[in-house]
């Protein structure tokens, strides 16, 4: 049986990684500015985390309710006070798909109704709401098995307002930060007019924080910058360090009832010990502030280069924008330069390192894009 070809892969074997850098088999040493699409939160193997996840394997071979069920409080008493969201409640899942799927089922259980906006370029795991950002034409959404999808333009406050003024809409999923869509920031504007309009129209707001969460933007969530709490929000990725795992985040607004959302493998022991190590380093290392002052101080070095359109993002959420594809660019980063980035689209670079990258390993990425570029 052969694996279903849908993932274009770089011939590079990695065995090995240690903070922002990794090693393929024959010693090569790479600086990872991407952590395998922004999972590498505190980097590669960090001591306490391995410990950690260790541990957790040698001293529970079994499955054991009450000691899952005690892990699942700590992680959620932990993020509710890391996050600035005590008051919210936790449901425990394994990826950002299944976390969005989770939302949209929480947001038509409250409201009754299963028209759903997203916007232009929009990423959220799951295929009826990934089409807005793939190049490809040959990806055809099927029909929504939630209800009918709206997408709008990202930060036309005016055709957001109207379309939630219909009063059908049963909630409005957005990214705190477009990753897929090419590194395009909510305006806060925008974000707070949004906020309004769902509470003006009992319409749900949901934040997909997948990737622009857990500290990436310099803030734990990148729509806190708007001074906004939406009503459910989504994480994943860094949440685990690369450990499958994903959460939401839940409004008191929502009553729990028994049999209302599922898991089989959602915020198991290893999951939750995984999560326990990341917050454990966030806090330590002060991870987040570390995202912040060097995120401003690449994109204010990014900017000088001539040689890029535009550069985008937030903390350690960057996008650089080319007027051509980037497909060249990247491979000499790769195969000359030893540097891993991402890309969204055709004409953007990704950066999403781990959150640990220090000044110097920022200065060591510039002086190797001079290269390539210049």
């Amino acid at each position: 049986m052969n694996l279903f070809d849908v993932y274009p892969l770089f011939d590079i074997n990695i065995v090995k990684g240690k903070g922002c850098h990794v090693w393929d088999e024959n010693g090569t040493k790479y600086l990872d500015l991407y952590g395998g699409h922004a999972v590498i939160s505190i980097g590669h193997a960090h001591p306490h985390y391995v410990d950690m996840i260790s541990k957790q394997v040698a001293t529970l071979g079994f499955y054991s309710n009450s000691v899952i069920n005690k892990l699942q409080q700590q992680v959620a008493e932990r993020l509710g006070k890391l996050s600035g969201y005590e008051d919210y409640s936790l449901f425990l899942i394994n990826s950002g798909a299944e976390a969005n799927e989770n939302a949209l089922k929480l947001a038509s259980f409250h409201n009754g109704r299963t028209k759903v906006i997203s916007f232009g370029k929009a990423f959220h795991g799951r295929t009826s709401l990934a089409v807005e950002a793939t190049d490809n034409p040959k990806i055809i959404a099927p029909i929504n098995a939630n209800g009918h999808i709206t997408y709008l333009p990202l930060n036309d406050t005016e055709a957001m307002k109207a379309e939630l003024a219909k009063g059908d809409v049963c909630a409005v999923i957005i990214e705190g930060i477009q990753g897929v869509g090419g590194i395009k920031i909510p305006t806060t504007e925008f974000l707070q007019e949004l906020r309004k309009a769902c509470t003006d129209n009992g319409t749900i707001l949901i934040l997909d924080e997948i990737q622009s969460g857990y500290g990436r933007s310099g803030k734990f969530f990148a729509h806190q910058y708007a001074g906004i709490k939406p009503d459910i929000i989504t994480v994943a990725k860094g949440i685990g360090n690369g450990f499958p795992m994903a959460g939401v985040l839940i409004s008191p607004i929502f009553t729990p009832v028994y049999g209302m959302l599922g898991t089989t493998f959602g915020g198991n022991h290893l999951a939750c010990s995984a999560a326990l190590a990341v917050m454990d380093v966030i806090e330590q290392e002060k991870l987040v502030e570390n995202a912040a002052d060097i995120g401003t101080y690449l994109l204010e070095e990014l900017k000088k280069f001539r040689e890029i359109k535009e550069v985008r993002g937030c903390g350690l959420m960057i996008g650089m924008e080319f007027d051509q594809p980037v497909k060249e660019i990247r491979n000499r980063l790769i195969h000359e330069q030893k540097v891993f980035t991402g890309a969204s689209g055709t004409n953007v670079i990704r950066l999403l390192p781990p959150l640990c990258l220090s000044k110097a390993e920022a200065d060591e990425f510039l002086v190797r894009l001079r290269k390539v570029l210049g």
